[in-house]
């Protein structure tokens, strides 16, 4: 009898028929779970699409744009004429290269632009050619909407937007056989990457409950409490909206005036407080200050009828009553980042017209008092737009985090979407631990009322700079606030962009420092001393000219804008008190940092 052989895999070159086989069945099989898991919340209950709203707005914005270019034949003609123009050229520079001459390239990817590195881009002509087709296809359809005349500049706005969107969705780099890293991988590995890409899928589908949410980080590395917001203090005070921690001091004396932090509601605290290393908090505990932090609530349909007015009240009005019964301290220095920075500039002048003078300095770090030059969030906002989503949030009483999380990442999808998708799905990758990114996927929800609100009077009205909001039954007026301000820009910033920020400082009727950093809207501010990663700018008056102008004459220095801050700080009040204990025997406290709401998920 003889033994049993088993046949040789059959292999082409270096492909294994039947693994590549078999890696596509398991393709198969988990594409299937992914649909199951898209599929299965809209079978359990009522349609609800909301992405036909989105592609409803931008066919209607398209519509505008189409208009123009349709009304006269000959500005259409002369616009697919320079489509067919540049083609023509890539042809005949295609054509050259097949016969052996030299041809050099029609059009070349910006030198930022990480998608087309690999040299085959450039070496392969088939790869080449798709490339430079993208390129121009890309060029022709920004012309599209810039060449536009007569369009409203928020319809041209939002325009430009979908046309990045829908360009970055459709790059070469986005698909297998048009990638030649992917196709190398994709036969190396017999499939393998895909098959592992589409397990992957299928379990983000799951995770994001129908809706893909795409992982950017090694979640299972990080844990807050664990590894993440670990520095030690107590939550002092709680009520519907916040947490109060106070921070346990880390030297033996403190300034004598303490410090509140109003971060933003839109994400969670510990972006000031990530690895010890990177830790804000951390960094002012040990500079000697009594730090105080508001961690916001995730709101759920509770808390749908909480609005501005609430979360100013029940956030930093009612820490500042904590911390003066728990310090003694009739002066405090604050910071708001972000739209914790707005409702801090909002709290100040509500504070102004009430004669409270318990704020003896702000700091804003990236924030927005003035909405004109808001950057492309503005594209999500307008009449139309809010009519919508106020409807979606009625229907739950708050607008979910993953929704706005969503939004943000579309500001820069081919920094925080496509490599992604590219790394995870197509390439069967698990991200990099970052504790950045994992931090950029804890979203959290808003209460209905005051989302509106935040929307409705600063992006579309820009009521709070115009001295038009009112809070509280009364009117709001920076130039009454007084006390001196720290103001935060950073210069990449996408969500409140450096030319807003400049803007605002011309609001405020006090002094005002105004602070350009490198890089953008997170890293600009989490740029610790020791890392040294980026500069930062100091110089003249801000909110009057341009930023251009300011920076043109503004004193460069190396490394982090913190230590600059600090000295800010001192250089106000630097009288120092015996360290202070958490509650400091007035408040009992609660639990220890960072508390129980900053852990409640999405």
């Amino acid at each position: 009898m003889k033994d049993n052989v088993q046949p040789a895999p059959v292999q082409i070159g270096s492909l294994d028929i039947e693994a590549f086989a078999k890696n596509v069945a398991r393709m198969v099989e988990d594409g299937g779970k992914a649909l199951a898991a898209y599929l299965k919340p809209r079978e359990q209950g009522p349609l609800n699409n909301p992405g036909a709203d989105e592609i409803t707005d931008v066919v209607k914005t398209f519509g505008g744009v189409a208009e123009y270019w349709l009304s006269d034949p000959q500005r259409a003609g002369e616009l697919q004429s320079r489509l067919g123009k540049a083609y023509l050229d890539l042809w005949g520079a295609a054509a050259k290269r097949l016969s052996g001459e030299t041809a050099g390239p029609v059009v070349s990817p910006d030198p930022k632009d990480r998608r087309f590195t690999d040299p085959e881009w450039s070496s392969n002509q088939f790869f080449d050619f798709v490339k430079q087709a993208y390129l121009l296809s890309s060029q022709w359809a920004d012309l599209l909407v810039k060449d536009a005349k007569g369009l409203d500049p928020h319809t041209r706005q939002k325009a430009e937007f979908y046309v990045k969107q829908i360009a970055n969705a459709f790059a070469p780099s986005n698909f297998v056989l048009t990638n030649p890293e992917l196709m190398r991988e994709t036969f190396g590995s017999n499939a393998e990457n895909l098959a592992r890409g589409m397990h992957m899928l299928a379990e983000d589908i799951e995770a994001g409950g129908g809706d893909l949410k795409i992982r950017q980080s090694d979640a299972a590395q990080f844990e807050v409490g664990r590894n993440l917001a670990i520095t030690p203090g107590k939550v002092i005070l709680q009520n519907e909206l916040m947490q109060l921690i106070q921070y346990e001091p880390a030297t033996k004396s403190v300034l004598k005036r303490p410090l509140l932090i109003c971060p933003p509601w839109i994400n969670k605290f510990y972006v000031l407080d990530l690895t010890p290393e990177k830790s804000f908090i951390k960094w002012c505990v040990d500079q000697g200050l009594t730090v105080f932090v508001i961690s916001w609530v995730n709101p759920d349909e509770r808390l749908a009828k909480m609005g501005f007015e609430d979360y100013m009240r029940l956030g930093p009005l009612t820490a500042l009553d904590a911390i003066g019964k728990v310090t003694g301290e009739k002066k405090v220095h604050t910071i708001g980042y972000c739209v914790g920075g707005t409702l801090l500039s909002i709290t100040l002048a509500y504070m102004a017209k009430k004669r409270d003078a318990r704020i003896a300095s702000a700091t804003l770090f990236a924030a927005q008092v003035d909405f004109t030059h808001s950057g492309d969030l503005k594209v999500f906002v307008d009449e139309g737009q809010l009519e919508v989503l106020e409807r979606r949030m009625a229907e739950r009483g708050y607008l979910e985090g993953r929704k706005m999380a969503n939004a943000f990442n579309m500001l820069r999808s081919n920094d925080l979407v496509w490599p992604y998708v590219i790394n995870n799905y197509l390439r069967g990758k698990t991200p990099m631990p970052f504790d950045l990114l994992y931090w950029n996927s804890d979203a959290t929800r808003m209460p209905a009322a005051n989302h509106s609100f935040y929307l409705r009077k600063c992006y579309l009205e820009n009521a709070l700079s115009k001295g038009e909001m009112t809070i509280g039954g009364v009117k709001l007026d920076l130039s009454k606030v007084k006390v001196p301000v720290y103001n935060l820009a950073t210069r990449e910033d996408h969500i409140a962009p450096a030319k807003s920020a400049f803007l605002g400082a011309k609001f405020f009727g006090g002094p005002v420092k105004f602070v350009l950093s490198g890089s953008g809207h997170i890293a600009g501010v989490v740029n610790p001393p020791g890392k040294s990663k980026y500069q930062y700018w100091t110089g003249g008056k801000a909110g009057t000219g341009t930023l251009d102008a300011w920076l043109k004459k503004a004193k460069e220095h190396p490394g982090s804008w913190w230590p600059d801050w600090i000295e800010w700080i001192k250089d106000q009040d630097d009288t120092q008190v015996a360290a202070r204990k958490p509650g400091g025997g007035k408040l009992k406290p609660i639990e220890d940092a960072p508390g129980s709401y900053v852990k409640v998920r999405d």
